[in-house]
């Protein structure tokens, strides 16, 4: 377990030497009983805080923030009613200065000794947080050892972007009082921050030495300023290749992909992880970042990840929306990233209704307030790529394709065989000259014969930029 750091140790840690701000009042603790008032006041000489959130504002290398930081020394770190109107007047505060907050746990929950009172806050602090993500305000959640009970079941999974201490123990009820409670041990290591990686609850497990470089490239994204596009936008007509002959190309495991794409054309990028609800697929990408400069939520599909046993199935759809209702309430634009050879088709795919994801991202992404692009940059087959499809402005490349079925599906339904797949593709007009003819594609990216991944992918991204900007212009 890495160390247990203190509200003051963190603060340190996080803002810029001098820049916090204290919002804190004084805690007033002579109605409590005796007993009560005893329990108080030894938890702050042990503390050194008078309570066990300390909150305020500062800078984080330059931009202001706001902070709610629990401290777990003051009697574990529990909510109750002083500590809850602290964190309710901080988090309202923050709204109303239109600051980022940065919230940092370590709570065993309600405090015990204040009773159904002090546990109703736990409603009354997310209604406070609901509302500041409502004002379009990033809310960023640091999940420390430990943290469970009503912390974690309310203001500390609300984050738009959740990490946690490695090795920490987060749930939502502390293994001793299950063991307790039912006369046996929690199951090991169901409740440590790196298996809610891996079922998709939180994004990622982050030293907590590593928070502010976290913090740094998150509101890199979210706050700092859009930078000019690129100059030039490439064009000219791609070099004609026969249909079949881009498919195959696509298809090839050197081609350029949705990471290629964030390697050589983003930066300040923050992958995301999961559907928040217990589920993570890795042929989707969600990710905060600036494309060619511009800010932006990133919905991709990851070909290399989608293979016969790990398609792209109804997780991976539900992550994509989570990245559609991100954009929306942060106000970015979407730029999602067409790239599959079809959704899965299996038996766990229908009981996990595949169709209605589809159906559901198609609403999403067509009905999004923030500007929205779609780049179609290798494999569009079937429903997988509908889904992520109808943005206000769709660009490919000149090698891509657009298609209900793999052509090898039509050549089968149409012939009987997969001999006239070539032909199929041909006939269907899915390749991007045919998709840019037809107005379902609005520009095409041309590929030259000496592109490696940095060339097309830096000209990729600043075909997207200049479709962003245009949109903003036109006010779309």
């Amino acid at each position: 377990m890495t160390r247990r750091w203190g509200a003051q140790e963190l603060v340190d840690l996080v803002l810029d030497a001098g820049s916090f701000d204290s919002w804190d009042e004084p805690v007033d603790v002579s109605g409590h009983a005796p007993a009560y008032r005893a329990e108080l006041e030894a938890a702050a000489v042990k503390s050194g805080c008078d309570e066990s959130v300390t909150t305020g504002r500062g800078l984080v290398r330059g931009r202001p923030v706001a902070v709610v930081v629990n401290e777990f020394r003051f009697l574990g770190g529990s909510i109750g009613m002083a500590a809850a109107h602290r964190i309710v007047a901080a988090v309202r505060r923050a709204t109303a200065e239109g600051l980022p907050l940065l919230a940092t746990t370590a709570s065993g929950g309600t405090r015990m000794q204040e009773g159904t009172p002090a546990f109703w806050q736990m409603a009354e602090i997310s209604r406070a947080v609901m509302a500041h993500r409502a004002a379009g305000l990033p809310y960023l959640v640091h999940l420390r050892h430990p943290t469970t009970g009503g912390v974690f079941a309310s203001w500390g999974s609300l984050g738009h972007v959740t990490v946690a201490e490695p090795g920490a123990l987060v749930g939502f009820l502390g293994p001793k009082v299950f063991e307790a409670l039912n006369g046996t041990a929690f199951p090991e290591g169901v409740q440590r921050a790196e298996n809610l990686v891996a079922h998709g609850i939180i994004d990622a497990v982050v030293a907590t030495e590593d928070l502010p470089e976290l913090v740094d490239r998150t509101l890199a994204v979210l706050v700092d300023p859009a930078v000019p596009p690129s100059l030039e936008v490439r064009g000219g007509v791609a070099e004609p290749r026969p249909v079949w002959e881009s498919v195959g190309l696509t298809r090839s495991e050197d081609r350029l992909g949705v990471r290629e794409l964030l390697r050589h054309a983003a930066t300040d990028t923050l992958p995301l992880g999961g559907t928040e609800e217990g589920e993570r697929d890795a042929s989707v990408i969600v990710a905060l970042t600036r494309l060619d400069g511009r800010p932006c939520v990133l919905v991709g599909q990851d070909r290399l990840r989608q293979t016969a046993t790990t398609p792209l199935g109804p997780a991976a759809l539900r992550q994509a929306r989570r990245g559609m209702r991100l954009a929306e309430e942060l106000r970015l634009p979407l730029v999602t990233v067409v790239d599959t050879p079809g959704a899965e088709l299996s038996q766990a795919a229908e009981e996990g209704a595949v169709a209605g994801e589809i159906a559901r991202c198609i609403a999403a992404i067509s009905t999004l307030q923030v500007p929205t692009v779609s780049v179609v940059l290798g494999q569009g087959c079937g429903g997988g790529a509908l889904a992520l499809l109808p943005a206000q402005r769709v660009l490919a490349t000149s090698n891509a394709w657009l298609s209900p079925l793999p052509p090898e599906g039509a050549s089968v339904i149409r012939h009987g065989d997969l001999d006239h797949a070539a032909e199929m593709a041909e006939a269907q007009g899915v390749d991007a000259a045919s998709l840019l003819r037809a107005g379902i594609v609005h520009a095409v990216v041309p590929e030259r014969v000496d592109d490696g991944h940095a060339s097309l992918a830096r000209a990729v991204g600043a075909a997207v930029s200049h479709a962003l900007v245009e949109l903003a212009d036109t006010g779309a």
